[in-house]
């Protein structure tokens, strides 16, 4: 089985790539061939050449980033119809903050992915000010656990 993780991050800490090589980490471990590469990087001729497309980033302005969507939009809904897909993003927990999964889920669809599990939302905590952002207490944990169970769905 063979998985493509396709990943923005856009803060100096790059907290969205740590998720990223997380979920990669464990999917590894799970005997899974797994790329994870930054969306500036990625290659939407390849996607064909896998049976998975995780695709994620950080909420933006209560969106994905626009090289996330640039990326979706450039996909050929003849080459994804059919694979599976998932999602995930990082953001700030707060009462007026959206989720930048709503969107890649909602393109992923629309190109004839199948979702097979629930998006992750990984939350960040930081300093909008100094530009400081990390993954808030817990997170992690919850991200290696997503992880296992996108795993054990594509092992099945």
């Amino acid at each position: 089985m063979k998985v493509l993780i396709v990943y923005d991050s856009v803060s100096p800490a790059k907290v969205t790539a740590m998720v990223a090589e997380n979920i990669s980490g464990v999917l590894k471990k799970n005997g899974l061939e797994v790329d994870s590469v930054f969306v500036s990087n990625a290659d939407k001729s390849a996607v064909k050449n896998y049976d998975c497309l995780i695709v994620g980033g950080p909420t933006m302005s209560f969106r994905v980033t626009p090289k996330i969507r640039q990326f979706l939009d450039s996909l050929s809904s003849t080459e994804s119809s059919g694979r599976m897909a998932a999602a995930f993003d990082t953001q700030i927990k707060g009462r007026f903050t959206a989720n930048a999964t709503k969107g890649i889920e909602g393109k992923l669809k629309s190109l004839g992915f199948k979702l097979i599990t629930a998006p992750l939302v990984a939350y960040v905590e930081g300093k909008l000010r100094q530009n400081t952002w990390q993954l808030k207490e817990g997170e992690l944990a919850k991200t290696k656990e997503w992880a296992q169970e996108v795993s054990n769905t594509l092992k099945k």
